[in-house]
């Protein structure tokens, strides 16, 4: 069984602008017939045409170019203006390769001369629908990615590492972020990444603590065939695939002390080599590194290098524990509790006053990481609404 959004999500606005009421009404039969989710909006000219793109969120406008009052190229150019997603095809009996040159030139999807190949003209018509479905989706994912990096909360200690990511973001400054585990190190990272110049290039993580200290060296620059037991291929390393981008460092006080020697030539010099290479590899990358250690007493027992730590800390940000801004508990437990239920589709709980009351004096040693997850819990074994009686029962410690 198809469900409503589905149903809805099938369903393909498209609007036939046609001075020519014969015209219109075969191309009109002709769609509909093709797909019975095609539901057409006619409109005679170009001025009734541009009328019903404000008025109506088309997926697909069919347009004659020869028409009175306004001609489809100026429908063309004044829709896009506005309403630059909505794919066109546009419809002509008197075709020169000027004219296509036009419409492509103002966002014209396809060009098509009239009286138009069916075949043709229902290809375009099932393509540019499927393009506009792509691009939908595409900015549903791109939001989505960014709503899952958001940093929420609006105590003044969130406020200031906002203003300083919004001042250090569009320099190329390293940064090195410092924080206990579940603080959210990383939403920093791709904040201060989300923000700077090297947005649209990759950004690229590594987390030192989770490779082992023998592999960590090819994970950052790379190797060549041949050049230890498993290295069957050539490979990049973060280095070569974060260039023109941004390389997280996650966990640096773990990397060893060899690699952190490489990552410091690298850093200085703009340059790394393979392992199992001699072959200098130029890279431009912006490096930020982070840790829940205290790098100045990792110097201290020779666990971390010194230098390393000054290259890295241009910009120091450290980032509060939630026993720090328990301000920001009730908005961080309702926007948990929307995005966890969305995630598992189910329905969204409510906090009664004394479960607010009660999160807010809970010790959370595990800082937001714990806290969404208790919500997760509450989520799956509490009642609607989420009562004290609830935390006390599957949340406290």
């Amino acid at each position: 069984m198809v469900d409503l959004n589905q149903a809805l999500y099938m369903i393909k606005k498209i609007l036939l602008i046609e001075d020519e009421v014969p015209i219109r009404r075969v191309l009109s039969r002709i769609l509909t017939e093709e797909n019975k989710n095609y539901i057409l909006t006619e409109a005679e000219d170009g001025k009734s045409g541009l009328i019903e793109i404000s008025k109506t969120n088309f997926d697909l406008v069919l347009c004659d170019i020869k028409m009175p009052k306004m001609d489809g190229i100026e429908v063309l150019k004044k829709a896009k203006e506005k309403y630059a997603a909505v794919p066109f095809i546009m419809l002509t009996g008197h075709g020169n390769i000027e004219t296509a040159v036009k419409a492509m030139k103002y966002g014209a999807y396809d060009f098509i001369p009239k009286p138009p190949d069916l075949n043709r003209l229902l290809t375009s018509v099932r393509n540019a629908l499927e393009r506009k479905d792509l691009v939908v989706e595409n900015k549903k994912l791109k939001r989505k990615i960014l709503d899952k990096y958001k940093i929420i909360g609006g105590s003044k200690e969130i406020n200031k590492i906002h203003d300083i990511i919004d001042k250090v973001a569009p320099t190329d400054a390293r940064v090195l972020i410092t924080g206990a585990n579940g603080t959210g190190k990383e939403l920093v990272a791709h904040q201060l990444h989300r923000k700077s110049l090297r947005n649209n290039k990759p950004f690229i993580e590594l987390n030192c603590a989770a490779i082992p200290s023998e592999l960590i060296e090819s994970e950052l620059f790379g190797h060549l065939k041949g050049s230890f037991t498993s290295a069957i291929r050539d490979h990049s390393g973060k280095f070569e695939k974060a260039n023109n981008g941004t390389l997280f460092l996650d966990e640096i006080a773990d990397m060893s002390l060899n690699a952190q020697a490489k990552v410091l030539r690298a850093l200085e010099e703009n340059k790394i080599q393979r392992v199992g290479g001699s072959k200098d590899i130029m890279v431009d990358v912006r490096v930020i590194a982070a840790t829940n250690k205290d790098l100045n007493q990792e110097i201290k027992k020779g666990k971390f290098r010194e230098d390393l730590y000054h290259r890295l800390a241009v910009i120091l940000i450290e980032v509060p524990t939630l026993n720090m801004r328990k301000n920001d508990i009730p908005i961080l437990a309702n926007h948990f509790l929307k995005t966890i239920s969305e995630e598992q589709g189910v329905e969204v709980k409510n906090l009664s006053e004394n479960a607010v009351e009660r999160l807010t004096k809970y010790s959370w040693t595990g800082n937001v990481r714990e806290l969404r997850n208790v919500i997760e819990r509450l989520i799956i074994l509490g009642n609607n609404p989420i009562t004290e009686k609830d935390i006390n029962q599957f949340a406290a410690k």
